[in-house]
């Protein structure tokens, strides 16, 4: 079973190759390709809710100078899991720029305060998705300039 293990881990990771050196050389300028991850980026940082996966359905359709592999990407750095972190700093980010919410304390939340907090959550996350969104483009734009560049896979 472990040969067959090591077998499939291969042929996945080969594919995964495969389908990151189609997103790197293919149709789409190194500027178009950071671009969309960047775009996606702050679209995955956002508290869409899953809506941001329809955002970038749409966007694809609309734009065809979208990388769509380069968008969808994105998610794989700001997965659910880092989501709830993310959640949290936003959070932390719109209390420290609004001040506290009157109404929730660690024994008591009232739901009247329910619109200050989704306010505070929705400013620290676009303030975050922004500052996450602008060094994104330039770190894919350098990556993907370097792939370019050379022939040894600066992803592997």
């Amino acid at each position: 079973m472990l040969p067959e293990l090591r077998a499939r881990i291969r042929r996945d990771v080969d594919r995964t190759r495969g389908v990151l050196h189609q997103a790197f050389t293919r149709d789409h300028s190194s500027k178009e390709v950071a671009g969309s991850f960047a775009l996606g980026v702050f679209i995955t940082m956002l508290p869409t809710l899953g809506v941001g996966f329809l955002a970038f359905v749409a966007l694809a359709f609309v734009f065809k100078r979208l990388s769509k592999l380069a968008l969808f990407a994105s998610v794989i750095v700001f997965n659910p899991v880092v989501k709830w972190g993310v959640y949290g700093a936003s959070y932390g980010l719109g209390v420290f720029l609004l001040g506290p919410v009157e109404g929730i304390s660690v024994s008591e939340v009232s739901l009247t305060a329910a619109p200050a907090v989704v306010y505070r959550l929705v400013l620290g996350n676009t303030i975050l998705a922004i500052v996450a969104a602008v060094p994104s483009y330039f770190v894919a734009l350098r990556t993907i300039e370097r792939y370019r560049e050379s022939d040894v896979s600066v992803l592997v």
